[in-house]
């Protein structure tokens, strides 16, 4: 099913949805960033950009900031959202969601447990589809992310980013994004969790582009090295509250603390994609602490998600 192509011409996503990182080239992806920035300085810019234009918001996981930032961003830029909770795909097939909901609404965002559903949706949507979190990929959470820190550091290019727990979602996008901004990374994981070989080998042909580095370790001091951002996760994601003993057991090595932060540069930030579990992943003290950024980085998703829906569904009002 072949989707029309938005009314505009400039900024856009040629794929048409973002259902992983891969679909931004990285001309999009600096395009996104720069546009986030300047939706967060000039908001009254954009105020009636998306008017008349509703948000299918499809949420199979608990959410606070990824929920209320797309529904903030739709209605700041003069649209709305609807949310629906729940299992998607369950009382009736997905390409069947997908195709009731594209003659109601303007765009979906999916948070899922599964990458096949965001897939499915964007195949049988003729809308745009957006994955605001699945198994494998958490794309918004990274663009809010590289903000955050192009704000902090003017530039990323040629810094170290070290992510710190499970090879995760989060894991995979960071790395993805890192690399085509030229921003060197380091994932330090335990033993047997480590993040997707596939996915690790295309972020390090993505820093052939650039001169970034993609690392995976095991070694907490090799891999916080120089890094100039320490970034962390729950240690079980949801869906895999049954493993959270044993992943408390293997990843108490890895809690970012006062003693493990001061491995890294000095002034090194701290990134957590929130919600936190103080004393388990990190300790209140780093993540209380000046040099913690999250709240930056929650505050950014609303800026970076505007971006989002702004390219794919209409051009800036200027």
């Amino acid at each position: 099913m072949t989707k029309p192509q938005p009314a505009f011409s400039l900024p856009s996503i040629a794929a048409g949805d973002l259902t992983s990182d891969f679909d931004l080239t990285v001309e999009e992806l600096q395009t996104l960033l720069d546009l986030a920035a300047d939706v967060k300085r000039h908001p009254g810019h954009y105020r009636s950009a998306l008017s008349g234009r509703i948000i299918s918001l499809l949420f199979e996981k608990p959410s606070l900031r990824t929920r209320i930032t797309f529904e903030v961003a739709a209605k700041q830029l003069g649209g709305d959202a609807i949310l629906n909770i729940g299992p998607i795909g369950g009382r009736e097939p997905v390409a069947d969601v997908a195709r009731n909901l594209e003659r109601w609404t303007d765009l979906i965002v999916a948070r899922t447990f599964d990458q096949k559903t965001v897939d499915d949706l964007a195949r049988f949507a003729r809308i745009p589809v957006i994955n605001a979190l699945s198994d494998m990929y958490h794309p918004c959470q990274v663009f809010a992310d590289m903000l955050t820190l192009r704000e902090h550091w003017g530039s990323v290019a040629g810094r170290k980013l070290a992510f710190v727990g499970d090879g995760n979602n989060v894991a995979h996008s960071l790395m993805l994004n890192a690399a085509r901004l030229g921003l060197n990374f380091a994932c330090i994981i335990p033993p047997g969790y480590e993040p997707n070989e596939t996915i690790v080998a295309q972020a390090r042909e993505f820093g052939q582009a650039t001169g970034a580095t993609v690392e995976v370790t095991t070694d907490i001091d090799e891999g916080l090295k120089n890094a100039n951002a320490v970034y962390t996760d729950v240690w079980a994601s949801m869906g895999q509250e049954h493993e959270a003993a044993e992943r408390a057991r293997v990843f108490a090595p890895y809690q970012v603390n006062t003693q493990l932060l001061a491995k890294a540069a000095p002034g090194a930030l701290f990134l957590h994609c929130l919600p936190a579990h103080r004393e388990e992943e990190v300790t209140a003290e780093v993540i209380e602490s000046s040099v913690s950024v999250v709240f930056d980085e929650a505050e950014n998703r609303l800026h970076a998600q505007k971006a989002l829906l702004l390219m794919l569904l209409d051009g800036p009002a200027r």
